[in-house]
């Protein structure tokens, strides 16, 4: 998959597929602004990305 040019609006199939990207990368246990830098988006859109996909997020903070 290629990754889309940062801050274009990502619509259709294409938001799809790096919706389902940013999905794999966060349940392989990567963390929100990783998954960030890795598909080339901001913490805020991968975060709706997640959302969008089904994602139950993590609490932050990690364990305790």
């Amino acid at each position: 998959m290629t990754m889309p040019t940062p801050h274009a609006a990502v619509t259709g199939p294409a938001r799809l597929a790096l919706a389902a990207k940013a999905k794999e990368l966060y349940l392989a246990g990567c963390t929100i602004q990783s998954t960030a830098t890795r598909i080339g988006r901001s913490y805020g859109a991968t975060r709706t990305l997640l959302l969008e996909a089904g994602v139950q997020l993590r609490h932050p903070g990690g364990a305790r």
